[in-house]
């Protein structure tokens, strides 16, 4: 696949810096328990106790799962994301109606350590040129557990353009990328702006 580095990375944050340094999720949970300011910490990261379901034979610290599309009064899109075969099908491309409202959720599992600063960033070209990009803050997680196996993250609600010109064929490009600028997954994806919903997807 083509590099895509400098477009499928999140703005720079001017004076951002770590509160924590990344560490495993054993580390996490032998910290001082007298520190408030860490238990506060830990707890915005969902440290809640329960038995670490890291795969070690999975090297992978965020595995994105799925994408879901919902608007109103449909079924919701499930994009499935977890293997190369599932991405592979995105660039067949599908239909959204012009002018509805939307929103996205992605869900995902973070495994062996603490996953600092998750970015979704979306990158969307029509005829070869950029149209839009967006980048949307999912946040820091620990390695999930049995509690709690997977997470999810609901974006802002979009809306889809409408208009004669807005209508026709999209090319996208996306990433998840963490405050290291290591990209957790990137895929390309392809769809279509249509007058109205197509058949059968009420």
């Amino acid at each position: 696949m083509a590099s895509h580095d400098d477009d499928t990375m999140p703005e720079e944050t001017q004076g951002y810096k770590l509160s924590q340094p990344k560490q495993s999720l054993a580390e996490y949970n032998q910290m001082d328990a007298g520190d408030e300011s860490l238990q506060r910490y830990k707890q915005s990261l969902g440290l809640g106790g329960g038995k670490d379901i890291s795969d070690p034979s999975d090297p992978r610290v965020c595995i994105i799962k799925s994408l879901t599309m919902d608007s109103p009064g449909r079924a919701p899109e499930v994009i499935k994301l977890e293997r190369p075969e599932d991405q592979a099908k995105l660039k067949e491309g599908f239909k959204i109606k012009e002018g509805v409202k939307f929103t996205m959720s992605a869900e995902f599992k973070v495994q062996h350590e603490i996953l600092s600063g998750l970015h979704y960033v979306q990158v969307i070209k029509k005829h070869g040129l950029k149209v839009s990009k967006d980048s949307e803050m999912i946040g820091s997680y620990a390695p999930n557990t049995e509690n709690q196996q997977t997470y999810v993250k609901k974006f802002h609600e979009e809306e889809a353009p409408s208009g004669m010109l807005a209508r026709g064929k999209y090319d996208a490009i996306s990433s998840f990328v963490d405050d290291d600028k290591k990209k957790h997954l990137e895929f390309e994806w392809k769809f279509e702006i249509v007058k109205d919903w197509p058949e059968n997807k009420k």
